[in-house]
C-alpha cells in the first residue's frame, strides 16, 4: 500500500464525523499520462499510468435513503441528500463526483440506499492528474463491493465517464477512469479507446535510473467549461468533414488531403489527433525495443503538437518543459487535458535536484506561482486498502 494512502486515517476520521466505523475502505489513484492527449474521446491510443497518490473513500450503508458526505477538504462540513431528489441541482461541488457515480448505478438499476461517506485525497486538483476520476473510480469500486454489484472493470469506467459526462458536464473519454482501474505496479496500460481492450506496459523507471518529475503549474483548469469542449468539437467537425466515424481512422497519409477540406485552425486540430496516436504506438514500440530512457523525443514532440496544434498549453506549462528540457530532461510535456495543470519530464534520478531547482528559478524569474514539484511512480489501480 502507498504511503500516501493513509487508511487508517481515514477510518478513523469517517468514526469521528459519523459516530461509527465504516464497513470499508476504497482508495483509487490518479494518473499521468504518459502520451496520448485528447484522443481517447477521438476513439484513439492512450498510455498513462496510475500515480502514487489516490483519492480514499470510508463509506458506511445506512438504513434510509439519505446520503451523508463529508471531506477533509471540503469547507460545508457534512453534506446531507435524499437520494430520491439526485438531480443536478442537488449534486454539486466536490460531492457531485461520488454522487454522481452513484446516480449512475441507480440508473443502472443497481440498489444503492442511504450511506456515509468521508473523501481524502492526496491527488491534487485541477493539476491535470484527474482527481476527480479517482474520486470517482474509488466510489464507484466501493459500491460494486458493498452492493454485491458485479460489475467488471471495464464496466466500472463507463459508470465513471458517464458520471464525469452526465453529471459534471465534462466532455471526457475513457483515460482517465481506465488508468485508475486498471493499473498495476511498475507499469503504464495501453489503452485502445475505441475497442476499451487494455495491454499492461512495463514501465519500471527505477531498473534504467531514471524518474518521472510532475510539476503542477498551480494554473488550475476545468474540464466542463470552456476550451476542452471546444477542442472536442472541433475533431468532432473535423471527423465529419473527413467522412469518417472518428479521427482515429484517420492517418498520416491523409493529411495532405486533409488540408484541402479543412479551415487551417480544424486541420491543425486534426493533425494533433492523428499524429499523437502514432507518437502512442511508437512509444510502445521503443519501450519494448530500447527502454523507457529512449522514449524522450516522442515526449517532447507531443507537447510541441499540444503547444502549436491544438494550443492547449500554456506559458506556465511551457517554461516548465522548456527549463526541464535545458537542465537534463531527456523528454518533457504537458499532462492532462491542458490550459494549466501540470507537466511531466523524464529525467535520470541524477538531475531531479538540479532540474527542481532549476524550474522553481525559472518560475520565480518569471513572477509565476511557484510550482509543486514531485516524482510519481507507476501504481496499483484501484481497491479495498482496508
Amino acid at each position: 500500500m502507498s504511503a500516501s494512502i493513509d487508511a487508517a486515517h481515514v477510518a478513523k476520521a469517517f468514526e469521528e464525523t459519523f459516530g461509527a466505523a465504516p464497513q470499508g475502505v476504497w482508495a483509487a489513484p490518479g494518473r499521468v499520462n504518459l502520451i496520448g492527449e485528447h484522443t481517447d474521446y477521438n476513439e484513439g491510443f492512450v498510455l498513462p499510468f496510475a500515480i502514487d497518490r489516490a483519492a480514499v473513500v470510508a463509506i458506511r450503508l445506512r438504513d434510509d435513503n439519505i446520503a451523508q458526505l463529508r471531506s477533509s477538504y471540503g469547507t460545508e462540513g457534512t453534506v446531507s441528500v435524499d437520494l430520491d431528489t439526485l438531480s443536478h441541482d442537488t449534486m454539486t461541488g466536490w460531492t457531485a463526483y461520488p454522487l454522481g457515480v452513484v446516480w449512475v448505478m441507480r440508473q443502472m438499476g443497481i440498489t444503492i440506499g442511504g450511506f456515509d461517506l468521508y473523501l481524502h485525497s492526496t491527488v491534487p486538483s485541477g493539476a491535470g492528474l484527474s482527481s476527480s476520476a479517482a474520486i470517482e473510480c474509488a466510489v464507484a469500486t466501493a459500491f460494486n463491493e458493498l452492493e454485491s454489484a458485479g460489475l467488471s472493470p471495464n464496466e466500472l469506467v463507463l459508470v465513471g465517464q458517464r458520471a464525469e459526462n452526465e453529471v459534471v458536464g465534462a466532455p471526457t473519454g475513457i483515460l482517465d477512469q481506465s488508468a485508475s482501474l486498471l493499473s498495476t505496479d511498475g507499469h503504464a496500460v495501453f489503452l485502445d479507446c475505441r475497442t476499451q481492450e487494455s495491454t499492461l506496459v512495463p514501465l519500471d523507471l527505477a531498473a534504467a535510473g531514471l524518474l518521472i518529475l510532475v510539476v503542477d503549474t498551480k494554473v488550475s483548469h476545468a474540464h466542463a467549461t470552456g476550451g476542452y469542449a471546444a477542442r472536442r468539437a472541433s475533431c468532432e467537425l473535423g471527423a465529419e468533414v473527413l467522412g469518417v466515424a472518428a479521427l482515429r481512422d484517420v492517418v498520416a497519409a491523409d493529411l495532405p488531403e486533409a488540408a484541402g477540406l479543412l479551415d487551417d485552425e480544424t486541420y491543425r486540430r486534426v493533425r494533433h489527433i492523428v499524429t499523437e496516436n502514432q507518437r502512442v504506438l511508437d512509444t510502445i514500440v521503443v519501450l519494448d525495443d530500447a527502454g523507457p530512457a529512449a522514449i524522450g523525443a516522442l515526449l517532447t514532440a507531443s507537447h510541441v503538437s499540444m503547444r502549436d496544434d491544438f494550443e492547449i498549453s500554456c506559458p506556465e506549462l511551457d517554461l516548465a518543459v522548456d527549463t526541464a528540457l535545458a537542465h537534463g530532461a531527456l523528454g518533457a510535456r504537458m499532462t492532462g487535458g491542458g490550459f494549466g495543470g501540470s507537466a511531466i519530464a523524464l529525467i535520470p534520478a541524477s538531475v531531479e535536484a538540479t532540474v527542481r531547482a532549476s524550474v522553481v528559478a525559472a518560475f520565480a524569474d518569471a513572477s509565476f506561482t511557484a510550482p509543486d514539484i514531485f516524482a510519481v511512480s507507476p501504481a496499483q489501480g484501484a481497491r479495498r486498502v482496508r
